[in-house]
């Protein structure tokens, strides 16, 4: 399992609804946001943020929409490339934390229930956050984030990969799809790809769990 990590692969009786789900996942994160904030606060996605940030369009700077921002890490190196960076969130906790950190604007959102403005954005950056909605549910968040974002507007994702499977680990939920799986879901989103690696850089492949793409809203 290249994910690295121990599922509990979901049956259909066993299933909750996704808001269930959400809910477990954002409990976990309510409860250990201060430890996630200092336990992720010198991690590197460097690469991942010029990814997006070369592709879109246009002069900068650029509105950013931080996706699943957590504690706000990513969502200041936006604003300190002098770019209009906002984020979202799902947990309250994390969205105090990034608003006091960093200053910028901070939507308190779940994930499965968007209300985000149309043709707002110029990129959104989802790193380590879209593999924890329920695959029923991902349809109508890839489909909001392509109505936020301004025509040919770029979005970036990083998940664990895996092989399709869903369902816990510990207490958060989550989707750990393969290349093809997630080329397709995107696709159907109407989203053209751009690039994808995988991560860390410099490790062979069985060492690196992570999946990054980089897609253009087809208008």
């Amino acid at each position: 399992m290249p994910v690295f990590l121990h599922v509990v692969q979901r049956t259909m009786t066993q299933r909750p609804d996704d808001q269930t789900l959400a809910h477990h996942t954002l409990a976990h994160y309510e409860v250990n946001a201060s430890g996630y904030r200092d336990g992720t606060a010198d991690h590197d996605v460097s690469q991942n943020v010029d990814a997006l940030l070369r592709t879109i369009e246009g002069t900068p700077p650029f509105r950013i929409l931080d996706l699943g921002c957590g504690p706000g890490r990513d969502l200041r190196t936006f604003r300190d490339l002098g770019h209009e960076a906002i984020g979202l969130d799902g947990a309250a906790n994390f969205v105090a934390i990034a608003r006091e950190e960093t200053g910028c604007d901070v939507w308190h959102q779940n994930f499965i229930e968007l209300d985000l403005p149309a043709a707002h954005f110029d990129g959104v950056f989802a790193n380590a956050a879209l593999f924890h909605t329920p695959k029923d549910s991902l349809p109508g968040l890839l489909g909001e984030v392509h109505r936020t974002l301004k025509p040919r507007g770029v979005l970036f994702c990083s998940n664990p990969r895996g092989e399709n499977q869903e369902g816990f680990n510990g207490s958060r939920y989550g989707c750990y799809y393969d290349l093809p799986t997630w080329q397709h879901l995107l696709t159907n989103a109407g989203f053209d790809e751009i690039e994808h690696y995988y991560r860390p850089p410099g490790k062979p492949r069985h060492e690196q769990p992570w999946l990054a793409s980089v897609w253009r809203k087809r208008d």
